[in-house]
């Protein structure tokens, strides 16, 4: 099966359970997701399947958009609810309008500081394997941009909050950082992924809902349709010989006008063959292929 499947990851899972559960469903072993969610968070989770594992490097920049809760008074080692207590318990004395003042200072482009518990590799090596053992772990700032962060309630010691952030971006690190400066700590307290690039909530499945369709044979016709996807790319239709110059790595002429460096390349409405990149006019050669 190939195409892009957009879940609702439920707590508790990491997002390699969630892989393993949809290769277990539908039969397809390959199988790669588009950005890691903690345990402890849900929301909108994209995997790729199939062949279209090879697309991923596309959707490698996309932005995410969060909701959740922050929880002051001390911090946790990771930097979130799965965490053990790091220093002692303060009480917070801060307003909500004093925290939102606080929040101000996360905007635009930023170098952040990713947890020592993270997915992050370090030679190789995930930067959490690495604190678990109890060695070193020589993480270096990261450049990101974060749009928007705003703390939209605050009820005893738990604050809710929105952001929108580029790729890359520590949600874990902005609440530990926040609470370093109200000075009393605080914690992620949950975390819920409701847009990750051009995929939605809206668009998601559960887990259950995806095992029903792949368990009746319907869940390829529930992807998205691949016409939507990667849409900075235009869209162009080639026939069987032109394609068939593709696949065996040849470049060939295709009626697409738009001067975009890759285009997307279509054999029929729904059949991608791949990604081409433009050498020159409507001179196209293979640079993914799906075949």
């Amino acid at each position: 099966m190939n195409g892009l499947l957009v879940l609702d990851k439920p707590s508790g899972m990491t997002s390699h359970d969630v892989v393993y559960a949809v290769r277990r469903a539908t039969g397809e072993k390959s199988v790669g997701h588009l950005g890691t969610l903690d345990p402890m968070a849900t929301g909108v989770l994209p995997l790729l399947l199939g062949k279209w594992t090879r697309l991923a490097q596309f959707f490698s920049a996309a932005e995410k958009v969060y909701t959740g809760t922050i929880r002051f008074c001390w911090a946790t080692d990771t930097y979130d609810a799965e965490g053990t207590q790091a220093g002692e318990i303060v009480p917070l004395t801060l307003g909500l309008a004093e925290l939102q003042k606080l929040a101000l200072h996360f905007a635009g482009e930023m170098e952040q500081m990713p947890p020592v518990f993270s997915a992050k590799k370090i030679g190789g090596v995930p930067a959490y394997k690495l604190a678990r053992a109890g060695k070193e772990v020589p993480v270096k700032p990261a450049r990101i941009f974060i749009h928007s962060f705003v703390l939209t309630g605050l009820e005893d010691d738990v604050a809710s909050f929105e952001m929108h952030v580029s790729a890359g971006g520590y949600v874990r690190s902005v609440a530990h950082e926040l609470g370093q400066m109200a000075g009393c700590g605080a914690h992620l307290a949950s975390l819920r992924r409701t847009r990750a690039g051009d995929f939605s909530l809206e668009q998601s499945l559960t887990l259950d809902a995806m095992s029903a369709l792949a368990g009746r044979g319907e869940l390829e016709a529930a992807l998205p349709h691949p016409r939507t996807l990667l849409q900075q790319l235009p869209c162009v239709t080639a026939d069987e010989a032109a394609a068939g110059r593709l696949r065996n790595g040849m470049s060939v002429n295709l009626p697409e006008f738009s001067q975009s460096p890759l285009v997307k390349i279509f054999t029929g409405p729904r059949d991608l063959v791949g990604v081409g990149k433009r050498v020159a006019g409507t001179l196209v050669q293979p640079f993914v292929n799906l075949a």
